[in-house]
């Protein structure tokens, strides 16, 4: 039976770069999570009928809200629902489901590299048609309708056994609970070279895999140990837990502290990583060298015509414009084209749709191609050993050939995280006040060149997305920028980028924090970081 429920709307509803993000005691609020999702379905049309993939990550409070967008995608008129089995389905693989079945679209429930836990993050999101974030546009019309809400539509049916598999019916709508990494695992094993990546691990290169007892664990399991033959054990914290074992699943070299000291330990295996809550974000660790998430997005581009599925070559390379210009060398000399959008993969989604690019990337952590319309961790990965199966090299052979090849970008990111909100967006207005003032400047040995509020212009739908991040470029290639997050759920997260350009081979072995430490000083001097915010150092430093 189908009953509409009144309810009372919330203002605070607005999704941000990944969906909606609270604290689980937020989302169990009386009717929020249930006047989010009616949200999505009243901003859409056309759905009666079709299909709509839900899945997440499983953390605290996944399996509850699961059971709710069943019953609400039954009484909004769906046709059916492809669920993953436990309620688990990485994100990268529901984009996958989505398009491969041919979806209207998908609710994906994470948080992604945020905490789990009773008190801790949840999130919720929706995935249109091509797999990927849902645009503005949508974003926009969810949030205007969830400050007027006053009814949803739910079934009273009983809940779904979610860890059976087989179809089910629930108030004449189908509902099929699906194997969540049979049809991903299928998709990686036709984009690489497995056989080759199995000889090379049969052969005794050593790989670890940490899942950060996120949802990873499952595919790392099927993919690294089952199908290319990584020893038992290769995959650590392999089941997802909905408190992620206590765990912080963002793969940074803080978070990740363990797997970081074992690859610089003196008997590393060869090849580390790392994913994060959802499985979009990746780490990658050689023994003795971490690759920044920058670099890793450049390097990936000029090699992935070693792996079968990107033989053919690239059509184009585009990265987030806080993520480092890396990628554009690579994109130079390989006479295609570069594209610097605002960050949040959902930008990302007209160019892959138009055949303009193959491989995109951010600076954290997140890299992906046009397989889906996600970022995606384990891809990231299996890519990595794909190229080091065929050129036979080192980790840190391959990276430092590259920066030979193309010159180096000395990367840093600081986050300073749960800054009050007040604060922040009064470092952010003064910020903005300064540009007219900026260029010409002297900083000692710097002089800045130009300074910017980032705007970017699709070249696909023409559509502007201002005010996306304060840029400061000085003369010679070095840069500032600074970016409030929208992923944190407690006050703000100011994010300061500090990049160097060094071409010169001899001077590529310094210590990043010690090659960048003029531009940290001038990014203070010129936002004022500690004195309005009150933080001597920032809480994370990637």
């Amino acid at each position: 039976m189908i009953n509409t429920v009144s309810t009372t709307p919330y203002s605070d509803q607005k999704p941000g770069t990944s969906g909606l993000r609270k604290k689980v005691p937020h989302f169990q609020q009386k009717n929020y999570a249930e006047n989010f999702i009616q949200s999505i379905f009243d901003s859409l049309e056309g759905f009666l009928g079709k299909t709509l993939v839900i899945g997440g990550d499983g953390r605290y409070y996944n399996r509850d809200v699961i059971q709710i967008a069943i019953k609400m995608a039954a009484a909004n008129g769906f046709g059916k629902v492809m669920v993953g089995r436990g309620g688990i389905l990485s994100t990268p693989a529901a984009s996958h489901l989505i398009r491969k079945y041919g979806a209207f679209g998908g609710i994906i429930l994470s948080a992604s590299h945020n905490p789990g836990g009773p008190t801790e993050d949840f999130g919720i999101k929706y995935n249109a048609s091509n797999g990927g974030p849902a645009s503005e546009k949508i974003t926009d019309a969810i949030f205007a309708r969830s400050k007027v809400i006053d009814s949803y539509r739910i079934s009273d049916a009983d809940d779904i056994d979610l860890d059976m598999p087989g179809i089910k019916s629930l108030d004449g709508m189908e509902v099929a609970i699906v194997d969540p990494v049979e049809d991903y695992a299928e998709l990686m094993e036709a984009l690489f070279d497995f056989p080759a990546i199995r000889a090379k691990i049969q052969g005794g290169f050593r790989v670890i895999f940490d899942a950060m007892s996120a949802v990873t664990g499952p595919y790392a399991k099927e993919i690294l140990e089952n199908r290319l033959g990584a020893p038992k054990g290769s995959v650590k914290n392999f089941m997802p837990l909905p408190d992620f074992g206590g765990h912080h699943p963002d793969p940074n070299l803080v978070h990740a502290k363990d797997l970081y000291d074992e690859m610089m330990g003196p008997d590393a295996p060869d090849f580390g990583a790392a994913s994060d809550g959802d499985g979009d974000r990746n780490l990658i660790i050689g023994k003795g060298i971490f690759v920044t998430p920058s670099d890793s997005v450049a390097m990936l581009s000029a090699n992935a015509h070693l792996a079968p599925g990107y033989a053919k070559g690239l059509a184009g390379i585009a990265r987030s414009m806080p993520t480092s210009g890396a990628a554009d060398r690579v994109a130079e000399k390989l006479g295609i084209g570069i594209y610097e959008t605002p960050t949040g993969w959902k930008f990302f989604g007209n160019l892959l749709d138009a055949g303009m690019v193959t491989i995109c990337g951010e600076e954290s952590a997140g890299t992906g191609s046009s397989h889906v319309r996600e970022k995606d961790g384990l891809w990231a990965v299996l890519l990595w050993l794909n190229i080091l199966a065929v050129r036979n090299e080192s980790v840190k052979d391959i990276v430092t050939k590259h920066w030979a090849a193309f010159g180096r970008n000395y990367y840093s990111r600081h986050d300073y995280e749960e800054v009050d909100t007040a604060a922040a967006n009064g470092l952010v207005d003064n910020l903005r006040a300064q540009l007219p003032t900026l260029p010409g400047r002297k900083f000692g040995d710097l002089t800045v060149q130009t300074a910017d509020d980032f705007a970017y212009n699709d070249p696909v739908d023409h559509s502007v997305s201002e005010h996306q991040g304060i840029r400061i470029l000085f003369e010679g290639g070095s840069r500032v920028v600074f970016r409030l997050s929208g992923t944190g759920t407690s006050g703000a997260t100011l994010r300061v980028y500090i990049e160097r350009y060094e071409p010169d081979a001899s001077r590529h072995d310094i210590e990043t924090q010690e090659a960048l430490a003029d531009l940290i000083l001038v990014a203070d001097e010129i936002a004022g970081i500690k004195s309005r915010t009150g933080r001597d150092t920032p809480s994370v430093i990637t």
